[in-house]
């Protein structure tokens, strides 16, 4: 396919280990923190991904934390210490354990050839805070991390979001602009220890039509530019049900190739192999067939990148 990026979670947590059916990586219960060696169920399946992805030559992106719910994420440590999922960012002792996550998962791993960026957290947010609790928080995170691995990039993870005084554009419904989940793009990206930025990408979601995830796209790559830092989307996608999905992803990856982002990743690889769980609604299915939705929009699309990128050396 030509693919040379993936990103896989570097988080796997729980409150209560007895209820969890699968793997998890640490438990968060009784106000302790246990992580899970099990060779089945624990660390070492991320300990055999990281060796395989050494094995194969392919680099990924290590999100430490989710901001969803979903395998456990900032919901776990309010759970564990207390308060809210906006305050944990700023409560000490839920701070304190993730902390001491990061700084164990990134020491063991940061001579793997494999990592290609830890991630603070996969889409946070502070609904209805100051975007500075964010920014601070990512500042700590990021300079942290770079003390322990100054080898490997750093990134935050986060929707991209926009907030005021940044325009919004004709046409659009503003939410995407609002500031209202906490997060400032342009601010983020600012922090000195942030290597690139990251962006995510629904319009379906935040009720925005197709065509403004050109606009969206370009927003970004212009405030890279500005502040002389990559830029990928990490994120995005079409509906599955939506039957022009294929024409609206190569519109924009048509913008992101006459653009200057650095990159995109996107939302899902669904696998074919027996006992895998199908993806969610925006699954791209794999398949070598040509004229399929994964030859249209992930093998032509990364060769194209792989042109673009050739084409700037």
């Amino acid at each position: 396919s030509g693919l040379l990026v993936t990103r896989i979670w570097g988080f796997g947590n729980t409150n209560d280990a007895s209820k969890v059916e699968e793997n998890f990586f640490q438990e968060l219960k009784g106000g302790k923190q246990r992580l899970n060696f099990d060779d089945a169920t624990g660390i070492p399946k991320l300990d055999y991904v990281v060796s395989k992805a050494e094995e194969l030559g392919i680099k990924l992106i290590v999100p430490l934390l989710n901001g969803n719910d979903d395998l456990g994420g900032i919901n776990t440590y309010v759970a564990n210490y207390g308060g809210t999922k906006n305050s944990f960012f700023t409560d000490a002792k839920s701070q304190k354990a993730y902390i001491a996550y990061v700084e164990f998962i990134v020491n063991r791993y940061k001579a793997s050839p494999a990592i290609f960026s830890w991630e603070a957290c996969n889409e946070p947010r502070c609904e209805g805070c100051d975007t500075s609790i964010i920014t601070t928080w990512a500042t700590n995170v990021s300079r942290t991390i770079q003390k322990i691995d100054s080898r490997h990039l750093v990134s935050l993870g986060d929707e991209g979001w926009f907030a005021p005084p940044q325009k919004v554009p004709a046409g659009a419904n503003g939410y995407p602009y609002s500031g209202a989940e906490g997060i400032d793009f342009a601010a983020n990206l600012a922090i000195p220890d942030l290597d690139f930025g990251t962006f995510h990408m629904y319009p379906d979601q935040w009720e925005e039509t197709d065509d403004w995830g050109n606009t969206f796209i370009k927003e970004h790559d212009a405030i890279g530019k500005r502040l002389g830092k990559p830029v990928i989307l990490e994120e995005y996608g079409v509906k599955k049900a939506n039957s022009g999905r294929v024409k609206v992803m190569q519109s924009w990856q048509d913008t992101i190739v006459k653009g200057t982002l650095a990159g995109d990743l996107f939302w899902q690889l669904e696998e074919t192999l027996k006992g895998t769980k199908p993806g969610d609604e925006y699954r791209v299915q794999y398949s070598r067939e040509g004229g399929s939705v994964y030859d249209e929009v992930v093998t032509k699309h990364a060769r194209d990148m792989k042109e673009k990128a050739v084409g700037g050396v």
